[in-house]
């Protein structure tokens, strides 16, 4: 029997940019024009294309969740 099988956040970017053609960067870039304005503001939490992402220390996006995704999760 085989151990269970880990594929990092770095193995599927590059996959995702090789086998799919993605452009990370332009993602990347997307993202940043969605919270500049908001994090000129202080905000912790944009709203863009559907999905929340969440900002620390005025300057991270550290994650993306659904849109609905309960506050009490953004502060566990």
């Amino acid at each position: 029997m085989i151990p269970p099988i880990e594929i990092s956040d770095h193995a599927v970017l590059r996959y995702l940019e090789r086998a799919y053609g993605m452009d990370i960067e332009a993602v990347k870039t997307e993202m940043i024009h969605a919270v500049e304005p908001a994090i000129a503001f202080g905000a912790s939490v944009v709203i863009a294309h559907g999905v929340k992402l969440v900002i620390r220390e005025g300057k991270y996006v550290v994650t993306a969740l659904p849109k609905n995704a309960c506050r009490q999760r953004l502060h566990g």
